[in-house]
């Protein structure tokens, strides 16, 4: 369980505020309009109004107290940016940043910010990717290069082994899981016998898991 201090309460903070409840961490919620404060309370440790770009109302926070730091304002980059700049002057250990266009998560990055997220980007690229293609389920990006996809098992693999397939040395590809019928299953070994009615979860290049499943 991690102390986490979330400022900016829109669409976005709301909803990161709400998966943190899931996952039992404790939760400071900040925004300046009352409204939105009100209504994430029931999925918060606690709440303040207050003005993040305002060094008194910061450093009433005690932001060295918490793991990190996240900064979800959507609607004002300026405060933003002073916020994360606020924050890593006041000592917080680790401060994640909202960016909505790549100049402001360079900004962000050169004034405080350890880490930018960019989720109309990130939603964006996913969007493209899946719906592109029938052969993919879900997808996610861990670098430029590499990624996560779900795709479904090919029916010339229908039960063979994943040591009979060997898609590590031919293609340089690990089968993470294997899912079926929702139920996710991490114990992944060569004996392992694939269906062409589950899905698989594989790790590699970009290049490569579109050429080995021809997407």
């Amino acid at each position: 369980m991690k102390t986490i201090l979330l400022i900016g309460l829109g669409r976005f903070g709301r909803h990161v505020a709400m998966k943190l409840n899931e996952l039992n961490h404790q939760v400071m919620a900040v925004d300046k309009v009352e409204e939105r404060v009100d209504a994430i309370l029931p999925y918060v440790t606690s709440a303040q109004i207050g003005d993040s770009t305002s060094d008194a109302f910061i450093k009433s926070l005690g932001v060295r107290n918490f793991d990190v730091c996240i900064v979800a304002i959507g609607d004002s980059f300026q405060s933003s940016l002073e916020t994360t700049s606020l924050l890593k002057e006041m000592g917080a250990k680790k401060v994640v940043a909202r960016a909505t266009r790549d100049v402001h998560a360079k900004f962000l990055l050169r004034n405080g910010a350890d880490e930018v997220v960019y989720p109309e980007k990130q939603i964006a690229n996913w969007t493209a990717i899946r719906y592109s293609s029938d052969h993919i389920f879900d997808y996610i990006e861990l670098s430029h290069d590499f990624a996560i996809v779900e795709i479904p098992v090919p029916k010339t693999w229908n039960g063979k082994t994943i040591g009979q397939i060997d898609i590590r040395k031919k293609y340089n590809i690990n089968i993470m899981a294997v899912k079926a019928h929702g139920e996710l299953n991490l114990s992944i070994a060569p004996e392992t016998s694939l269906s062409e009615d589950e899905t698989m979860l594989v790790l590699g290049n970009i290049h490569d898991i579109q050429k080995c499943f021809h997407i």
